[in-house]
């Protein structure tokens, strides 16, 4: 899935020819639902209660990636005050890595907060590129050699994941931030056999890893903004995730789970 998940998106983050092709990472297109609850192994000192869902579906359409991801969230503080947070994100990403379509919409309680759309380029897989806005406003934002869009972040992750590698490193650029690409460091535990327990009978013969991904401003340094653990099937598929927002963070299980067809036959 782009999976990383954030309020802005879910995003899952890799590239084709990082492996041999009898080694290649095939993600299945699939629809995907989850239940959000407030994580209760995090402290949450200022939110009682957080509550909602998020819906995620990829497809494979041959030459490229779509992704539409909408997610809802309903918070109450310690106060009492309850708001909801929702994101509507939709996607196109060219196979190759070098282009990217992208259009974010958030909201609190209904009104619009924030609305992000464009196109963003690249000179290369991995190369030096630009991203050119369309909202809020017309700009354009220079992308750093080595940025990855989000699809080929994930691939990118499970191909290390194959390896054995422990870590990875690279910008990321999604479409979700007017500040452009953001630097992310993976970090990825040990690989998870196939689990005949798993809920799903699609994911039952299927390894996995539990990866954490950590978000910074671009040449930020320090705490990251954001963070996300994901427990990634080798399909790409994701069913657990945590969610940390720095101020709480949310627990999320897969729900729901259906194949799409997908791919160029």
């Amino acid at each position: 899935m782009p999976v990383r998940f954030r309020p802005a998106a879910v995003v899952a983050v890799c590239l084709l020819a990082a492996a041999p092709a009898a080694q290649a990472v095939e993600l299945t297109s699939h629809r995907a639902a989850y239940r959000l609850v407030l994580d209760p192994a995090r402290p949450n000192q200022d939110v009682e209660s957080a509550n909602g869902a998020m819906l995620y579906e990829v497809v494979d359409r041959c030459g490229a990636w779509t992704v539409q991801q909408r997610f809802t969230l309903q918070v109450v503080g310690r106060s009492g005050q309850a708001y909801e947070m929702s994101s509507d994100y939709v996607t196109w990403e060219a196979r190759e890595g070098t282009r990217l379509r992208f259009r974010l919409r958030q909201a609190t309680d209904g009104t619009v907060t924030k609305t992000i759309a464009g196109e963003a380029t690249l000179d290369g897989p991995g190369g030096t590129g630009s991203a050119r806005l369309t909202a809020p406003e017309q700009r354009e934002i220079a992308l750093p050699r080595g940025t990855l869009f989000p699809m080929i972040h994930t691939l990118r992750l499970l191909e290390a994941a194959r390896r054995g590698d422990r870590v990875l490193a690279a910008p990321v650029f999604d479409g979700t931030s007017e500040d452009g690409a953001q630097d992310t460091n993976t970090v990825i535990a040990g690989r998870l056999p196939a689990d005949p327990a798993v809920g799903f009978a699609a994911l039952r013969d299927v390894a996995s890893w539990r990866v954490r991904i950590a978000f910074f401003a671009p040449g930020g340094t320090g705490q990251p903004e954001y963070e996300v653990g994901i427990r990634y099937f080798e399909n790409g598929v994701a069913d657990e995730l945590k969610m940390d927002f720095i101020e709480f963070a949310v627990a999320g299980n897969l729900a729901e789970f259906e194949r799409l067809p997908g791919g160029c036959n």
